[in-house]
């Protein structure tokens, strides 16, 4: 019997330098340096490149489709079906606020700090290095495992949809890119962008405002600028302000006739924007009481009062809750305004079965009447995936689990979207431990070193007896 955390702590030194190498890739999606070679930009494509290389310098298997997905694949070669490991080599922009180098991995206190420490280079490593145990260990395999890898996760999974364009679909799997227990449901995912005029009124004027990195982020910096204001007095309301909530930061500038603002709320993952503390809204919210005209007045109004700290999306009309899947999560992801380019308000729903994207696009369309906009979806929207508790590739996982750690087991369902959405069978697994800190698309992102080490061994296991599962 192979133990599987003793064959895993054997590795950590040499995972720990093959990760250190791979963070160091800034891997963001990059469509303003995109290529036909790179289509992602040349981010996305270098990590990809280097986890395969890792892969053959190991005596693997490998493919690369187009410099946007690749896979590593063990197993007999005959076997009609295969499992699939779906990770993926692109990270979130580092946006600001980093204590160290986002793209230099920082060991210390037990923790890998580094943009994709946790998500996911760090477990997409783990599943790899499980990779080579087995072959080292030479455990016998009934199907195929494919350990796939996209470039763009963090946006439109380009990658992955390319795969299942041209490479038959896996029986079943897991994404490792999640966490612990097991991830057997994930709520529908779609987005909303609001558009308007930009115009002003003859009074207060906003000349520019921009928040937001990505949909899938809560926004951790806003930034204004206005005409048209007594700087003494608003200088005054913002220090009032910032005390009636300390969970924000900001400060306020005259430069000329231009009053700037910044505010430095919380960035977290947008699929859990009650954690987090959204410094666009905050900042309208602010504003809003100001005498502001024309569509940066309903702006304003629609961030700040219809938007602003509402998770949920009472305000706007959207907030639904269903017994298994939970409760409808909104992120105001990217904000911005001018008087060239107008209003752009982009926002992410994480919404359960027995909600539709369209009915969420027209409550965003209708809930403002006194401010013409439009509301229309935007991005690739994905149903609701949920896989039975009963499946024997949940009650395989959780078993494994359990046996490998001692802790609880039980299925459970989020609102983050991971690649196991994307086969019939496909769940999420690891490697977030319950009690970790969960610290993805924030400022400072780290995993712990046990935990990814653990995971190692959990997915060894994993993989053997998911390859053996009877047919």
């Amino acid at each position: 019997m192979v133990d599987w955390q003793l064959k895993a702590k054997e590795e950590e030194v040499a995972y720990l330098a093959d990760l250190a190498d791979y963070l160091a890739i800034p891997s963001v999606r990059d469509d303003s340096k995109a290529s036909k070679d790179a289509p992602l930009g040349p981010g996305p494509k270098a990590a990809l490149e280097h986890i395969l290389s890792l892969a053959d310098r190991d005596g693997f298997t490998t493919k690369n489709i187009d410099n946007v997905v690749g896979y590593i694949e063990i197993g007999p070669k005959d076997s009609e079906e295969y499992v699939a490991l779906l990770a993926h080599v692109d990270v979130m922009p580092a946006g600001e606020g980093w204590d160290t180098d986002p793209f230099t991995a920082v060991i210390e206190d037990g923790k890998v700090i580094a943009r994709g420490a946790s998500d996911d280079k760090g477990p997409g490593l783990a599943a790899y290095y499980a990779f080579k145990m087995i072959r080292d260990l030479d455990l016998p395999l009934k199907r195929r495992v494919r350990l796939i890898f996209g470039t763009d996760e963090e946006n439109d999974w380009t990658g992955m949809t390319r795969y299942f364009e041209v490479e038959p679909a896996p029986a079943f799997g897991f994404s490792p890119d999640a966490e612990y227990p097991i991830i057997n449901g994930e709520k529908g995912n779609v987005q909303v962008n609001v558009t308007a005029a930009g115009t002003n009124g003859d009074k207060a004027q906003l000349l520019n405002f921009e928040s937001g990195l990505r949909t899938n982020m809560v926004s951790g910096v806003a930034r204004a600028t206005v005409v048209g204001l007594d700087f003494d007095k608003v200088d005054d309301d913002f220090e009032a302000y910032l005390k009636a909530h300390p969970q924000i930061h900001g400060k306020v500038s005259l430069d000329g006739d231009e009053v700037s603002f910044e505010v430095i709320g919380k960035q977290v993952h947008g699929s859990l924007p009650e954690t987090g503390e959204n410094a666009g809204t905050y900042l309208a919210h602010f504003l809003e009481q100001y005498d502001f005209g024309g569509s940066a007045a309903g702006f304003l109004a629609y961030l700040g009062t219809w938007s602003h700290d509402d998770p949920t999306g009472r305000q706007l009309g959207v907030a639904f809750e269903d017994d298994v899947m939970g409760a409808l999560s909104m992120n105001v992801g990217i904000i911005r305004f001018d008087e060239e380019n107008g209003a752009f308000i982009n926002y992410n729903f994480r919404y359960p079965k027995g909600i539709s994207p369209d009915f969420i696009r027209g409550q965003l369309a209708d809930a403002v009447s006194n401010w013409p906009h439009k509301a229309e979806i935007g991005g690739h929207a994905q149903v609701p995936h949920y896989v039975a508790p009963e499946d024997p590739v949940v009650q395989t996982l959780l078993a494994i689990y359990h046996d490998q750690t001692g802790l609880p087991a039980h299925d459970q369902v989020i609102g983050g979207g991971t690649y196991g959405r994307l086969m019939e069978r496909g769940v999420a697994f690891g490697a977030l431990f319950p009690d970790s800190p969960e610290t993805m698309h924030q400022v400072n992102e780290f995993a712990l070193v046990d935990d990814l080490v653990r995971s190692m061994g959990i997915y060894g296991q994993a993989i053997v007896e998911l390859a053996n599962l009877p047919e």
